[in-house]
C-alpha cells in the first residue's frame, strides 16, 4: 500500500475512533444545559490560569530537553527548541505518537543537529515520564483505595482489559515473536552491506540515551520533571474552582481525575479525545459529581488544553521559517 494512503486511513482510523469514544460520552447530555452552564455558570478567570500553568509546563519542558542536549556538544536556541516542542504537541493531535518523531525532526533541521541522537534523548525523556506518571499512580492507589477499587467496580471493563493485558497467553506471545523478529533480522543485517550504516544509527541513538549519565546539572534536570508533571496537575485542579460543583473537591480528588485522565490519554486518538473524557467523568462520579456536571468539567477542561495546543502549535509552524530565517 501506498504509504501516504497508508498513512491517510491511520489518521481517519484514530479520528474515527475518538469521535466515537467522544459520542458515547456525550451522546445523552442535554445541550441547552450544557451550552447554559458554560455561558453563565463558568469563571473564567481559573480556566486563563490553567492556560499559564500549562505554559509554564512546556517551557519547563523545553528547559529539560536543552539540558539534555548539552552533553551531546550542542546548545540550541531555547526558542528553536520551545518551537519544536510545541510542534510536536501539534503533530500529536494529528497522528497520535508522531509528536515525538516531529519535534526531533524540526530541531535537527534548524540547529543542524543528529536526528538520531535526538530520538535518544526524547526516549530517555519518556522513560522519566512514565516513571512520574508511575509514582503519581502509587500516590493515588496509596491515598484512595477505596475509591480506585470503587472506580473499577463501576467499570468492570477497564478491569477486564487490565487483566487481560496482564495475563493473557498473548501478551506473552507477543513479546517472543517481537525477539524472534528482532533476531531473524539482526542475521539478515550481518549478511549485508546494511551493517556499517545500522551501527552508525544506533551510535548515535546510543549519544543520545547516554545524555541522562552525562549530564552536569542533574538536579536541575530532577527539578524540571517534578516541576513538569506538578503544573500539568495543577493545570486540570485549578479549573475545579471554575464550577460550583467542583470547587469543594479537595487536592486528591484533582490528583486522581489527573491521574486516570493520563491514562486516557494513553489511548490511540487524537488528543485522547473521548478516552479521556471518561475516565475524568467516571472518576468525578466516584466522589459524587452527578455524570452531567462531570462531563461539562471534562469538555471545558480538555477544550481549553486542546485549544492551547493547537494555537501555540500552528504559531510555532508558522514562525519557525522566518525565525531561522532572519538569525541565520
Amino acid at each position: 500500500m501506498n504509504p501516504k494512503i497508508f498513512k491517510t486511513l491511520k489518521f481517519f482510523a484514530f479520528l474515527a475512533l475518538g469521535i466515537l469514544l467522544f459520542w458515547l460520552v456525550y451522546k445523552d447530555q442535554d445541550v441547552d444545559r450544557l451550552k447554559s452552564i458554560l455561558k453563565n455558570d463558568v469563571n473564567y478567570w481559573w480556566v486563563l490560569l490553567s492556560l499559564f500553568l500549562g505554559l509554564l509546563s512546556h517551557i519547563s519542558r523545553t528547559m529539560r530537553w536543552n539540558l539534555m542536549i548539552e552533553p551531546l556538544g550542542k546548545t540550541p536556541r531555547t526558542l528553536n527548541t520551545f518551537l519544536a516542542v510545541m510542534v510536536g504537541y501539534l503533530m500529536n493531535l494529528v497522528f497520535p505518537r508522531m509528536g515525538e518523531l516531529s519535534r526531533c525532526g524540526v530541531l535537527a533541521r534548524y540547529e543542524k543537529m543528529s536526528f538520531t541522537q535526538l530520538i535518544g534523548t526524547v526516549v530517555v525523556e519518556r522513560i522519566v515520564d512514565v516513571i512520574m506518571l508511575l509514582l503519581l499512580t502509587l500516590l493515588v492507589i496509596v491515598g484512595q483505595f477505596g475509591q480506585v477499587i470503587q472506580f473499577l467496580d463501576n467499570n468492570p471493563e477497564v478491569e477486564e482489559q487490565l487483566d487481560k493485558v496482564t495475563h493473557s497467553p498473548w501478551s506473552i506471545l507477543f513479546f517472543i515473536l517481537i525477539i524472534a523478529l528482532l533476531a531473524f533480522f539482526w542475521k539478515r543485517i550481518m549478511r549485508t552491506g546494511a551493517l556499517g550504516k545500522l551501527r552508525s544509527v544506533l551510535k548515535n541513538f546510543s549519544a543520545g540515551l547516554k545524555t541522562l549519565v552525562h549530564m552536569r546539572n542533574k538536579w536541575a534536570f530532577i527539578f524540571h520533571s517534578v516541576f513538569i508533571w506538578l503544573m500539568y496537575y495543577l493545570m486540570l485542579y485549578v479549573i475545579f474552582f471554575s464550577f460550583d460543583f467542583t470547587s469543594q473537591l479537595s487536592p486528591i480528588v484533582g490528583l486522581t481525575a489527573f491521574v486516570l485522565g493520563s491514562y486516557g490519554m494513553v489511548a490511540p486518538v487524537q488528543g485522547g479525545i473521548g478516552a479521556w473524557h471518561f475516565m475524568v467523568v467516571q472518576a468525578l462520579m466516584v466522589y459524587g459529581i452527578d455524570k452531567s456536571d462531570g462531563m461539562v468539567f471534562a469538555l471545558l477542561a480538555h477544550t481549553s488544553m486542546m485549544g492551547m495546543m493547537i494555537l501555540l502549535g500552528l504559531i510555532s509552524l508558522l514562525i519557525l521559517p522566518f525565525i531561522n530565517r532572519t538569525e541565520a
